[in-house]
């Protein structure tokens, strides 16, 4: 595990699990969101975000947290050696966005650009949540399995998955050859 590629609808868990992976393995963590605004919460431009998306996946190791643009997807699916994929039901995704949203009415969401709105970034999401079934789906299923050959595949399907992921599939970064 060198290159691992953590990705699911909004409010999967993908920054919570991507922090302890990273903590764990002494791996660097990206979260596409860090990349993908500035620090006003407006979004970079698209050459500023495909150079900076480049330069990570050059890096002998990384934890990539996000999803962003189908081509910046498949680029990392190519470079990953581990997938990640959070598919918890849609009634679960929905009460994290909703849970991100009430916690955020008090604390700052961890990595949550500046300027951003925590209320605009929950409309946001669930707009993304509507329209998720198209895309993430059985045929998707079906074509990570297709390009996953040869790349170790992890598709999480409940929560208590999520919570004993770490514990149960990676070692600590003393054990692990890096």
């Amino acid at each position: 595990m060198q290159k691992v590629a953590v990705f699911g609808k909004p409010g999967s868990g993908k920054s919570r699990l991507s922090k302890k992976l990273a903590a764990v393995t002494g791996i660097k963590l990206f979260q596409l969101d860090s990349i993908l605004y500035k620090k006003n919460g407006q979004f970079v431009d698209r050459n500023t975000y495909d150079l900076e998306h480049g330069n990570i996946l050059s890096c002998d190791s990384w934890i990539i947290d996000g999803f962003d643009k189908i081509e910046s997807f498949n680029k990392r699916v190519e470079s990953a050696d581990t997938l990640i994929y959070i598919d918890l039901p849609y009634v679960v995704s929905y009460w994290l966005v909703t849970k991100r949203l009430l916690k955020g009415l008090f604390v700052k969401p961890e990595g949550w650009p500046d300027d951003c709105s925590i209320f605009k970034g929950t409309l946001q999401s669930y707009k993304v949540l509507k329209l998720c079934p198209k895309f993430w789906n059985d045929n998707f299923l079906v074509d990570l399995e297709k390009k996953s050959i040869n790349k170790s595949l992890y598709v999480i399907k409940t929560i208590s998955e999520l919570n004993h992921f770490v514990e149960k599939n990676i070692k600590p970064k003393a054990d692990n050859k890096l």
